[in-house]
């Protein structure tokens, strides 16, 4: 029998990109290349998400603005998924709207309760170019969708409105790292 590595095992940690920085705030570009330099960007992504204690990182969260993103995150019922996509597109965000505190390694030791919907499909291709479909139900359901939105150039943050909007706006500004956005 023949394990496989460790995503990540054998990857470079990246400096995170923090609030402030325009590749947050960018739309990521396709992938063309499905070669070596993908698959070296996921091994760092998976280094860099696991050494930052986080479940999900987009590409544009290590500088890089590519749709990518890695994630090994648990659903409400502690199925452990993990995994990447590459040219993701949310294909279905349904079910019942959930209101749940969310953070972001973009965004450290901040979290804001944020609405998503408890079930989420995203469809996309593997660093080897092959179809891929992930579904997922609850924390894991917001996983996809927080990370798909980074890929199109959203924080978490954008999707508040009113008094949370300015309550995370605050806390930004009173991190040791914020900058206004």
């Amino acid at each position: 029998m023949r394990l496989r590595p460790i995503p990540g095992s054998s990857g470079t940690v990246r400096p995170l990109t923090l609030l402030g920085d325009p590749v947050l705030h960018t739309a990521c570009e396709p992938v063309t290349d499905f070669g070596q330099d993908l698959a070296r960007l996921v091994e760092d992504m998976f280094a860099t998400m696991y050494a930052a204690e986080g479940v999900g990182l987009a590409a544009n969260q290590v500088g890089e603005s590519l749709q990518v993103f890695v994630y090994d995150c648990p659903d409400d019922e502690d199925v452990r998924h993990l995994g990447h996509v590459v040219n993701p597109r949310l294909v279905e965000a349904d079910g019942e709207r959930v209101r749940g505190p969310e953070g972001c390694l973009s965004l450290p030791g901040l979290e804001a309760g944020t609405e998503r919907f408890d079930h989420a499909v995203v469809e996309g291709f593997t660093m080897t170019g092959e179809p891929v479909t992930i579904a997922g139900t609850g924390f894991f359901a917001r996983c996809l969708q927080h990370e798909c939105d980074h890929l199109d150039g959203l924080v978490y943050q954008d999707r508040l409105t009113g008094w949370r909007r300015a309550k995370a706006r605050r806390a930004v500004r009173r991190a040791p790292w914020g900058r206004t956005s």
